[in-house]
């Protein structure tokens, strides 16, 4: 490449960093070669006249081979030894251009980390510490920018990564102005708006047979490089999405992993930034890094005649006679597209239940009508009764702060699925002297 285009290359990079407008054409031109030469503005002109308003969409080599052309700026090169740039114009950073659904979810255009920064409302310093991409910060103690707790499960325990409130506001701010305004798959019901765990089992009410499956480490097991690749596929630039990536995962210092962690190789997957449960940006990242998990899975359940859905970590896939003949194969086919995708299937969790057997989904019966298990309600009208008798304190037995609250919420849930049962522990709830 001779240094005449070179030369028209970096006149188009300036022509193309700013208002089309022809006096900011000039004054772009200008300080580019460092000097306001004559041919300048008649160039200037007849790019404005070539291009107008679209000047902005113009291949940076289109408008180089219009500038190489142009008769003033030949003859500049034929009169003497040809102008000379004095300063470069780099490309700024943009917002990538975004196809097919994710163009009509209007996010919010964020080229850089300083607009980040101040579309987060902190300063640029406050927006590096709490990303701290470089792992300088510490990773435990009171600058540390999680708290860690460990919660008993049926198996094991689980970590509870929960951010302070400077980092977890910035978080909201991330859930509420990009996340909420990107669409998941249909199959997922677990922390969206109008989902939730009914609209989760009800698909497979009344079916031959219903399979039941568990991801493993759900949202551990979802690294900071695919986070990273979903914020690139939105659009935002590489510095933009290493930041985002940054203020939503975290990384457990190896101290408080092996406290609860089952084994070493457990905690060592806590070390890697990845997730952290407890994150008010953790569950729409998760629904969103699983979607071609979801699309796969429900054509893979079609194809046997039956209905998929997820809630979080519980798949649950239920069908006619077709699934019931095949549902072993089925239940494998499952356990490899998630392989194939990045998750893993907690076998011990896998359950096929059938017609004749009661059949539950995340703690609600869908044999013949979406409702709450026997066990679960004698339970809750016990517990309801002694208040009544014997006070609510004497029931209190976890030390929840708003005792009444909580009662009245477990009342509600029954009352979703079967508005009879909860109209008689709603009596017994009126007796309660509080």
């Amino acid at each position: 490449m001779n240094r005449r285009h070179l030369v028209a290359l970096a006149l188009a990079d300036a022509f193309l960093a700013g208002d089309p407008e022809i006096a900011r054409l000039v004054d772009r031109g200008a300080l580019c070669l460092g000097h306001r030469h004559r041919w300048i503005t008649p160039l200037a002109r007849r790019v404005f006249r070539r291009f107008g308003s679209a000047l902005a969409h113009v291949e940076r080599e289109t408008l180089a081979t219009l500038v190489a052309r142009d008769t003033h700026y030949v003859e500049a090169w034929s009169s003497s030894r040809g102008p000379r740039v004095a300063h470069y114009f780099l490309d700024p950073p943009r917002m990538h251009p975004r196809a097919g659904s994710l163009a009509a979810c209007d996010l919010p255009p964020i080229a850089t980390p300083g607009e980040l920064a101040t579309w987060l409302g902190v300063e640029a310093s406050e927006l590096d510490w709490f990303a701290d991409t470089r792992g300088m910060n510490p990773a435990a103690g009171a600058l540390s920018h999680y708290r860690y707790a460990w919660v008993p499960k049926s198996e094991g325990a689980r970590l509870i990564e929960a951010p302070k409130a400077r980092l977890r506001e910035m978080q909201r701010r991330i859930l509420r102005g990009i996340l909420d305004r990107v669409p998941a798959h249909g199959s997922a019901h677990g922390f969206r708006a109008g989902r939730s765990c009914r609209t989760f089992a009800e698909p497979h009410v009344g079916q031959h047979v219903v399979l039941r499956m568990d991801l493993r480490h759900f949202f551990p097991g979802i690294p900071a490089a695919r986070v990273h690749a979903l914020f690139a596929t939105l659009g935002y630039p590489h510095a933009v999405a290493r930041i985002l990536t940054a203020l939503c995962t975290n990384s457990v210092p190896m101290a408080i992993a092996r406290r609860g962690a089952a084994s070493w190789i457990e905690a060592k997957r806590l070390q890697v930034p990845h997730l952290p449960q407890g994150a008010p940006t953790s569950p729409a990242i998760a629904n969103l890094c699983a979607l071609h998990l979801d699309l796969r899975l429900d054509a893979a359940a079609a194809a046997s005649g039956g209905r998929y859905t997820r809630y979080a970590d519980d798949l649950a896939i239920s069908g006619g006679p077709v699934l019931r003949r095949s549902v072993s194969r089925v239940a494998t086919l499952v356990a490899a597209i998630a392989i194939e995708e990045g998750f893993e299937i907690n076998h011990r969790k896998t359950r096929p239940m059938y017609r004749s057997r009661r059949q539950v989904l995340t703690g609600i019966v869908v044999n013949e009508r979406p409702n709450v298990r026997r066990d679960e309600y004698d339970r809750l009208k016990a517990t309801l009764t002694n208040c009544a008798r014997h006070g609510p304190a004497s029931q209190n037995r976890d030390g929840h702060r708003d005792y009444h609250t909580h009662l009245a919420g477990r009342i509600a849930h029954v009352a979703s699925l079967n508005p009879a049962r909860a109209e008689k522990l709603s009596r017994i709830f009126a007796r309660i002297q509080w």
